[in-house]
């Protein structure tokens, strides 16, 4: 039996928490927050539930089984995640791959050859990715399958991994048109072509939230932790991870030292290393400095709505749970923290976490949630520190997204019963994350951090310190959380 601290409650740390303590090692997590969860969790105001972070996830042939193999999955109602897409009076169909190719045709005529080409294209990257992200049966026809998938996959990443998808995009449709703009705003600002495949397939083939709320999974984890004999332990910030001679031997928290065999740092890789370790000695001055400077992936700026609007009506209103609007596209040529306008011409998605589930909301009520992508360091990381100036901002930018919602929901604004927002800056303060980050690393080629974006790294060189969140892969997410997981469980004896 070894001793492990887990430093953070979030989903890598509770998978990771939960298969440890399953194998009989004793496990302590150390969360700051009041709840675990990180960046998938939730909270409840005014009796409307709303999401804290992570809306949705995709690889459910990852996430399943590991849920499967702790004992919970029957406790969450994970759901099918499907999304409309509006483009001024026009709705882009998101119900296949086929089907957005031809509601594009219809949208604009004019590009029918370079739409046909694009597709064509795309088309290779989102059918080899299919079968290595979706859950299917474990056959030899599968295995085979996924091997051939891996082998087209390989060609291309050498081909686009270092070509970002407004490169990509370019190459088919017009800078500053109206439909490029489109392209270069799904999915994560100058993200590597490379992902192009993934987004599709998991858009269109495996995107799953749960029901429940995704504060919901982080309790069942937490209860299955300690059911197996772990230690939770919230309100408890972990100042220092100790180290004797080049090893990690336990974890200062509360003034108090705990001891352990070995740590998992389950959260921000740079406060992890910049913050928490105890001597930097310990790094290369080239990798330390790279982890100084490496960028992140962006952050969001999210609009908390309770509305007195019938839960039946708001699902009459947006037919799905998430509703993206590109509106105001053509004035968003580039992504800029120093345009004071930026939130009045970027898209924005509305999510409700009360269309599946009515009872996330008061009876007769709804909940309804408005996020935007946030250019990381906006308009001097949100006033520079100046209070005043930071309040002004966040009102500023509330009310353009509240703006843009109302082009789908005309009268919102005298619905409103509960009204907040959260800016990159408040998701720094409750999770931890470098400005907010909301999927680890950026997603950008030309800022990479790790030498392969897809593969997982947790060890560091600093010996029994693992990396367990998802910023131990490059573009992070849910899999990439659980990925570190299960590899630091494997390394743990």
């Amino acid at each position: 039996m070894k001793s492990v601290v887990i430093i953070g409650a979030g989903l890598g740390g509770l998978t990771a928490g939960c298969l440890l303590a399953k194998k009989g090692h004793k496990v302590t997590i150390f969360e700051s927050h009041s709840s675990p969860g990180g960046y998938t969790a939730g909270f409840w105001r005014k009796g409307f539930y709303f999401e804290s972070g992570t809306l949705a996830f995709e690889s459910s042939n990852l996430i399943s089984p590991a849920m499967k193999e702790i004992g919970i999955y029957q406790d969450l109602d994970f759901k099918r995640h499907h999304m409309r897409v509006l483009y001024k009076d026009t709705e882009l169909a998101m119900d296949s791959f086929d089907g957005f190719r031809e509601s594009l045709l219809r949208a604009f005529p004019g590009e029918k050859e370079n739409i046909l080409a694009y597709f064509e294209e795309a088309g290779k990257m989102y059918k080899a990715m299919q079968p290595l992200i979706v859950e299917g049966s474990k056959s030899l026809l599968s295995i085979f399958s996924k091997l051939s998938a891996g082998i087209k996959m390989a060609g291309i990443y050498k081909k686009y991994s270092k070509m970002t998808v407004d490169e990509f995009t370019t190459v088919y449709f017009k800078e500053g048109t109206p439909i490029n703009l489109i392209f270069r705003n799904m999915g994560y600002p100058g993200m590597s072509a490379y992902i192009v495949g993934g987004m599709y397939a998991t858009m269109f083939d495996d995107y799953w939230i749960v029901a429940q709320g995704m504060q919901h999974w982080a309790d069942k984890l937490a209860e299955k932790f300690v059911s197996l004999g772990g230690t939770l332990t919230c309100k408890s910030l972990v100042e220092k991870i100790i180290t004797d001679q080049g090893k990690a031997v336990g974890v200062e928290y509360n003034g108090k030292f705990q001891a352990a065999d070995f740590v998992i740092a389950a959260g921000d890789y740079k406060k992890t290393f910049l913050k928490l370790l105890d001597n930097t000695n310990l790094l290369p001055a080239e990798q330390l400095e790279k982890i100084k400077t490496n960028a992140v992936s962006e952050g969001i700026f999210t609009v908390y709505l309770g509305l007195s609007l019938p839960n039946g009506k708001l699902k009459e209103i947006m037919k799905l749970h998430l509703v993206s609007i590109f509106n105001d596209l053509p004035g968003l040529a580039s992504i800029s923290a120093n345009d004071p306008d930026y939130f009045t011409k970027a898209g924005v998605s509305l999510y409700s976490p009360s269309f599946e589930k009515p009872d996330l909301a008061p009876e007769g009520k709804s909940s309804l949630m408005i996020q935007s992508v946030a250019p990381n360091g906006w308009m001097n990381n949100w006033g520079g520190g100046d209070a005043s100036e930071y309040k002004k901002l966040k009102q500023k930018t509330m009310e353009a997204l509240i703006d843009k919602a109302a082009l789908l929901i005309p009268d919102i604004r005298k619905l409103i019963e509960y009204q907040d927002a959260a800016t990159p800056l408040t998701y720094e303060k409750f999770t931890h994350n470098t400005n907010g980050a909301t999927s680890a690393w950026s997603w950008n080629p030309n800022n990479k951090f790790y030498d392969n974006i897809m593969k997982t790294y947790v060890i560091t060189p600093v010996k029994n310190l693992y990396i367990g969140s998802c910023w131990s892969n490059q573009i992070g997410g849910v899999p990439g959380a659980v990925s570190a997981a299960l590899k630091c469980v494997k390394l743990i004896k």
